[in-house]
């Protein structure tokens, strides 16, 4: 008995699309099946946002063929791809910050009776929709106060019940904690099971091998590869995405100096309790953990995006007040944020008004004015020094690649000269090539006498980077690992993360 093969739901033929200056899509062809999950790889500014933007709709290529169950547009609006049931999750959640969470998921079509909008049921279909999700929460509150995990996995939410036969996945489990991203795959394999297709974006190869059927690779606007994942190992996938074999990065311990970040018995209600913690000029600290245990809280507590809590906190010896960021970086505490695009990066100005947005004060001349030629020098030593790919430094920040965007904010960070640089989930969202170049940043860094925290759940990262790796459980610090001392495995990393031996964690295996 034959199997009768799956019916192609999506196929895109030799699509070509130009900006000025860029070849964005050179004749590229890719198709996705009913009931598979296509996943669509390649370094930053390989061309994937364009393809699928074109297959959403939102732009129109210069030549090529779209078919949707084998009926062929020769251009399709958003309103014509939502009809056709082809849904776009993005990589960054869109939302209206000032409108609850049950607004945000009736956006342009918002439920009425009599004329009247009908509150009840905005926000009766809002809990039904969620918590058919798995995720329990007020749709009353405003969307702004929620966190980038819960507003991205709305995101997907309102995606997965718009009745969308094809969803588009663009770096979906990029905000989120790694317990939640299982509940996502579950999720997705359970719409798959019932004829849902989905194309999946990500720059976490092992999420390729764990949720995708296939995978294609674009580089350079060009389809590179295209195979069954049951036939790739991530050798073959790496090669594929890069042209060449890349390999990881690997810090060496260099000289370390005298504490600069001192804090003890630093504590915050319900996030962390009697923190005594210290980190050496040079030195490179990693904290991990799981979602929630206290490492994140922490570094936003220090930096003054939230409340930093009671106990005592030093700086080269001196007391750190914090409160707020202007003065954690007046007194020479640096934070890079997890959430690049909310925090990180102005996406409206150009690449040198967010290098020098943090050191305007420094730039000044005589007269309280900018001095631009100081400000073009400091943009181009920080462009050449961290090979920010830029066509000028006057580009606005939002057309470059998340690895590029990545780059910005650590130049805009590192431009101060903090003697403490805390770095939540620096490679987060950013291609193979990336990661190993912020990498590269973090070990330069070190080497001028910076003290350096990374905050990560990228374990076999922290293992190649840090000098010790302290691991936070339920809000204190539990367990602390050191270079060099003893051998640092992520098994054993996790034992400790989850708070069980490496004998309990053997006799799961």
């Amino acid at each position: 008995m034959t199997t009768k093969p799956a019916q192609t739901v999506v196929e895109m033929q030799d699509i070509v699309k130009t900006y000025p200056g860029v070849l964005a899509l050179d004749r590229v062809s890719f198709d996705v099946k009913a009931g598979e999950v296509h996943a669509l790889a390649g370094k930053n500014g390989a061309g994937k946002s364009t393809l699928m933007q074109v297959l959403n709709g939102l732009c129109l290529p210069d030549s090529g063929v779209i078919r949707i169950r084998g009926t062929e547009f020769s251009g399709l609006t958003a309103s014509l791809a939502k009809q056709e049931g082809i849904a776009l999750v993005a990589q960054h959640a869109k939302f209206v910050p000032g409108l609850s969470i049950a607004e945000n998921l009736c956006l342009g079509a918002v439920p009425s009776k009599r004329g009247f909008i009908d509150w009840h049921g905005i926000y009766a279909s809002a809990e039904e929709k969620l918590s058919r999700f798995g995720l329990e929460i007020d749709v009353r509150q405003r969307m702004e106060m929620t966190s980038v995990a819960e507003r991205q996995m709305i995101e997907i939410a309102r995606a997965l019940f718009a009745d969308a036969s094809v969803i588009i996945l663009d770096e979906p489990t990029a905000p989120l904690p790694k317990r939640e991203v299982e509940r996502l795959f579950g999720f997705v394999r359970n719409q798959k099971q019932r004829g849902a297709s989905f194309i999946y974006i990500s720059h976490y190869l092992d999420e390729i091998f764990e949720i995708a059927d296939r995978a294609t690779v674009l580089r350079n606007g060009k389809v590179a590869g295209a195979a069954a994942v049951a036939d790739l190992t991530q050798r073959d996938l790496v090669h594929m995405i890069s042209g060449t074999s890349v390999k990881r990065f690997t810090r060496e311990r260099g000289n370390v100096g005298d504490e600069v970040l001192g804090t003890r018995n630093l504590t915050r209600d319900r996030a962390y309790y009697d923190i005594n913690l210290s980190v050496r000029a040079g030195e490179v600290v990693g904290l991990t953990g799981l979602e929630g245990s206290g490492p994140g809280a922490l570094a936003r507590g220090l930096f003054g995006l939230e409340e930093m809590g009671t106990g005592h906190v030093t700086i080269d010896g001196k007391p750190f007040e914090g409160g707020n960021p202007s003065k954690a970086l007046h007194q020479g505490l640096a934070y890079l944020p997890r959430d690049r695009h909310g925090l990180g990066i102005v996406g409206i100005l150009s690449v040198r008004d967010n290098v020098s947005l943090s050191v305007l004060e420094r730039l000044k001349s005589v007269l309280g004015l900018v001095d631009r030629k100081k400000e073009r020098a400091l943009v181009n030593e920080y462009i050449s020094a961290l090979s920010i790919k830029t066509p000028t430094m006057d580009t606005p920040i939002s057309s470059l690649s998340g690895g590029n965007q990545q780059k910005c904010v650590v130049a805009k960070f590192a431009a101060t000269e903090p003697r403490v640089l805390i770095l939540d989930e620096p490679t987060q969202g950013v291609d193979v090539e990336a990661k190993i170049e912020i990498l590269r940043i973090v070990d330069d860094l070190s080497k001028r006498g910076v003290a350096i925290c990374v905050v990560s759940d990228e374990l076999n990262e922290l293992i190649d980077i840090c000098d010790r790796i302290v691991v936070f459980k339920r809000g204190r610090i539990s367990q602390e690992f050191m270079k060099g001392q003893e051998d640092i495995t992520p098994k054993r990393l996790i034992a400790a993360i989850e708070g069980v031996s490496m004998e309990e964690e053997h006799e799961h295996v």
